[in-house]
């Protein structure tokens, strides 16, 4: 009998304590019921306070009032040869004064022309009159009567824009009649690109150009045309012609390039006042080397130099013929930079002015020998 009464009383035991953990348990649970009931403000609090609260809405209501301001300012160029209708492009209206309106495009639309005019978007079709144009910068300005104008852009900054701002274009792309006034838009995808071009429609690149670069569409028909920031404002003119010029992005989509304004405004400002517009020049004529080895195989067939710039032709009394420059010469550098090309040669070049001095670096007979330059005014 004693064995049997130990083995009962760890039971009861265990018993007690399963019992008093469930009454435990209860009372806990009602009392903080209870709690919660009549003073629920402390609780609220604290949790309200370990919550945040986001409210995010995302909308895009496009750039529609950016471009109304821009819209009516735009043109469709169109040039004529000999009656016929020889190309099309696009325009804006940057500037009237007094009874004249001034229309900035790109100097390759009208290019080839006797007679330019302009298709507003009324569908009024005028005239104009060429101001000047420049085959380097690419650069036109036209004039018309200024009561034909209703709207003149308004003229932002291109080196204000950050690369990833939204930017948009107004053009008429392929056909002038039927997709003129047609909207793109993109971002600034570059700045400060240096972009091979070429200076006349020969399609060859022989120089270069500090351009913009965005992926808003531009076509054909765009070219002349105003870039626009999300404001309506024009930072750039769009071209075409960049793009095809360089080998290296003309079968990519997604890769347009524009003038920045500043730029255009500027030989614009001299145009418009039949001013010579200055440029440098060495006095030479050139080729690029790897042209060269072509035409001049056995003597270049043993350099040991894989680019650079050939000099063909010294003119007598010309800068390069004072400095020393002789034909034959190849030149490989230009102010401490690399010439791979005429195109880069000439870009540095222009970045002078005339009466500066250029440093140039030739390969002459297997050797490098370092000359200055002092740079005069090209005849035009």
């Amino acid at each position: 009998m004693k064995k049997n009464e130990q083995e009962l009383v760890p039971k009861t035991s265990n018993k007690k304590i399963i019992i008093v953990g469930i009454i435990m348990f209860f009372v806990g649970a009602i009392g903080l019921y209870l709690l919660i009931y009549f003073f629920p403000e402390p609780f609220v609090k604290t949790i309200t306070e370990q919550t945040e609260v986001r409210n995010v809405t995302v909308t895009d209501t496009g750039i529609a009032d950016a471009v109304d301001k821009l819209y009516d300012a735009v043109v469709v160029v169109k040039t004529y040869t000999d009656g016929q209708l020889y190309a099309t492009g696009t325009g804006f209206v940057y500037k009237e004064d007094g009874d004249t309106a001034y229309i900035l495009t790109n100097n390759h639309v009208i290019e080839d022309g006797d007679e330019i005019y302009v298709e507003f978007t009324d569908g009024s079709n005028v005239v104009t009159k060429v101001e000047g144009s420049d085959s380097y910068s690419d650069i036109a300005v036209l004039s018309v009567d200024s009561s034909y104008v209703t709207t003149v852009a308004q003229i932002g900054s291109s080196e204000e824009a950050r690369v990833g701002d939204t930017v948009f274009t107004v053009g008429a792309p392929i056909d002038s009649s039927t997709y003129s006034g047609t909207v793109t838009r993109g971002i600034v995808s570059g700045k400060n690109r240096l972009v091979s071009v070429s200076s006349s429609n020969n399609g060859t690149s022989d120089m270069m150009m500090s351009v913009l670069q965005t992926d808003a569409a531009i076509n054909s028909g765009n070219s002349g045309g105003p870039l626009a920031n999300a404001n309506g404002e024009v930072i750039g003119i769009t071209s075409l012609k960049l793009s095809s010029g360089s080998t290296s992005s003309a079968s990519i989509e997604g890769m347009g390039f524009a003038i920045p304004i500043e730029t255009a405004l500027d030989y614009a400002e001299k145009l418009e006042h039949d001013e010579t517009i200055e440029r440098p020049q060495l006095g030479i004529s050139m080729r690029n080397l790897s042209d060269a080895m072509y035409y001049h195989y056995q003597e270049l067939r043993n350099i040991d130099i894989e680019a650079g710039v050939y000099v063909e032709e010294v003119t007598s009394g010309s800068p390069a013929a004072d400095a020393g420059i002789r034909a034959g010469d190849i030149i490989i550098s230009a102010d401490g930079e690399d010439v791979d090309n005429l195109a880069y040669l000439r870009y540095l070049l222009y970045t002078h002015d005339v009466g500066d001095t250029m440093e140039l670096t030739i390969y002459r007979n297997g050797d490098e020998v370092n000359l200055t330059v002092t740079l005069d005014q090209a005849v035009s």
